[in-house]
């Protein structure tokens, strides 16, 4: 799945020639946290947040500074160096990104023009979905040795026992590089006549952690 698919598209910006006090009633009246601050050529030029606006506010009981500061321009608090999206970009590269940066939002730009942008929210939900965990069904980790065919071996099992394979994620263990984790979700509700099975086959199952059974 790609970004532009999941994207805002309808993005809400300000000029760089707006106020903070322009971007608090925006933020405020639109109940987002992230304003990307484009250029009369809609070219993204910086961002700010609402923590951006808190970080910059002074004490309350200093009205008069207060003044000075909301109407400063929005390019005197907004983020310069902002780390962004392309419209053809893999969900799983733009959840590497917020992984990286810890960045709340990226807005999305094509040909220097900003077209959209993405939250952790959007992404989130996106992964829920792609690895079926919106659905009534089973999660099963198994720890495999590092060779070819092994998932197959697995895939098979299920085959077996007609039980459909919604998604598969592989990571490394932790213990050690001679080892997998296959983390599956399965379409059934009671999976536990295959993991029976896989481990008669000889690989060990993590979870569910009792033998033969759910926990």
């Amino acid at each position: 799945m790609l970004v532009e698919e999941i994207m805002q598209k309808n993005v809400i910006t300000l000029l760089e020639s707006a106020t903070i006090q322009d971007a608090i009633q925006l933020l405020e009246e639109k109940r987002i946290r992230h304003l990307p601050i484009i250029n009369q050529k809609k070219q993204l030029i910086g961002i700010i947040s609402d923590r951006d606006i808190r970080d910059a506010r002074p004490s309350i009981f200093s009205s008069k500074e207060e003044d000075e500061i909301l109407s400063k321009q929005v390019s005197a608090i907004m983020t310069t160096n902002v780390v962004t999206a392309h419209p053809l970009d893999f969900i799983q590269e733009a959840s590497s990104t917020f992984y990286t940066h810890r960045v709340g939002c990226l807005p999305v730009v094509d040909n220097e023009k900003l077209v959209g942008i993405i939250t952790q929210k959007e992404v989130l939900y996106c992964l829920t979905e792609l690895i079926g965990a919106h659905q009534p069904s089973s999660h099963i980790e198994i720890k495999v040795p590092n060779r070819l065919g092994v998932l197959a071996e697995i895939a098979s099992i299920f085959k077996d026992y007609r039980i459909n394979i919604i998604s598969v994620i592989v990571r490394p263990s932790k213990e050690n590089n001679q080892d997998k984790i296959l983390i599956f979700r399965v379409q059934t509700i009671d999976p536990r006549r295959a993991i029976q099975e896989i481990q008669t086959a000889g690989f060990e199952v993590l979870w569910p952690s009792i033998p033969g059974g759910q926990r």
